[in-house]
C-alpha cells in the first residue's frame, strides 16, 4: 500500500542532531531518557495528513512512495527542516521592551517574534531570532504504522491536528456528528482551530456533506435525588 499525498497515515519517530543528540521522539521513555520529555506533550504514534505540512518537510517528502510498514532513516537538511542559519537575523534589543532584565541564553518575545538572548551589552540586548535548530540536520529514525481509511478516524485524526483535543465522533448518511465538550466553551485556540478542522474534513473526506457539533450538558444528581 503505497503512500501518498493527501493520505492519512500514522506514523512513529524519533528525531536526533548529527552528533547522536536525541531533540524530540514520539517514544514517552526515550523522550524521557534524551531528557527532552514535556509534561503536557502528547506522546505515541501520530496521524499526519501527507503534504500538509504536519511533520518536517524532508521527512514528509521520504514518506511518500513509502509502504505501510516500513521502518528507516532519512537525513533531512537545513532548509527542509528548520532553514538555513541567517546571521542577518541578529537583532540590538533595548532592554525597556522588557519587564524583566534578560540574561545570554534567555527564550524572549520581541513583538509577534521570539528569540534567545546572545549577551547583553549595556542596555541592550542581542536577539538572535533564527529557530535554535536553524543550520542543523535533523535525522529522522521513523516508522510507517498505518494507513488510516476509516472516515471516522480520519475526522478524529484532523480534530486533534489542529484543537489538540480527542473527540467523540461518529458518520451516517453523509453527515459527521463531533462531540465537543464544555471545557472549551473558552478556549480560543479550539473555536480557531475547529473552523480549519471542518474546513479540512470538507476538503479530504467529499462523502461528507454536513458537520454537526453538538455541546452536550447531563444533570448531575444532588445526594437528595440520588438517595
Amino acid at each position: 500500500m503505497t503512500i501518498k499525498e493527501g493520505d492519512f497515515v500514522k506514523i512513529s519517530y524519533t528525531a536526533k542532531l548529527e552528533d547522536g543528540t536525541v531533540i524530540d521522539s514520539t517514544d514517552e521513555n526515550v523522550a524521557k531518557e534524551a531528557g527532552v520529555y514535556e509534561e503536557h506533550a502528547r506522546y505515541g504514534d501520530i496521524v499526519i495528513v501527507v503534504g500538509e505540512g504536519h511533520v518536517l518537510k524532508g521527512l514528509e517528502e521520504d514518506i511518500v512512495g513509502k509502504e505501510v510498514g516500513y521502518k528507516g532513516t532519512v537525513e533531512v537538511p537545513p532548509e527542509k527542516a528548520f532553514g538555513e542559519y541567517d546571521p542577518n537575523k541578529k537583532e540590538m534589543v533595548t532592554l525597556k521592551k522588557f519587564k524583566e532584565k534578560p540574561k545570554p541564553g534567555d527564550r524572549v518575545r520581541v513583538g509577534d517574534r521570539v528569540g534567545i538572548v546572545e549577551k547583553v551589552v549595556g542596555r541592550r540586548a542581542i536577539i538572535d531570532f533564527n529557530h535554535p535548530l536553524a543550520g542543523k540536520k535533523i535525522i529522522f529514525e521513523y516508522e510507517i504504522k498505518e494507513k488510516i481509511e476509516d472516515p471516522v478516524e480520519k475526522i478524529k485524526a484532523l480534530f486533534l491536528i489542529h484543537t489538540g483535543r480527542e473527540l467523540e465522533t461518529k458518520v451516517e448518511d453523509g453527515k459527521a456528528v463531533v462531540e465537543v465538550p464544555k471545557d472549551v466553551a473558552f478556549n480560543q485556540f479550539f473555536l480557531l482551530g475547529k473552523i480549519t478542522a471542518v474546513n479540512k474534513i470538507f476538503e479530504h473526506l467529499p462523502e461528507i456533506k454536513e458537520v454537526e457539533l453538538v455541546e452536550r450538558y447531563v444533570r448531575e444528581e444532588s445526594k437528595e435525588e440520588s438517595s
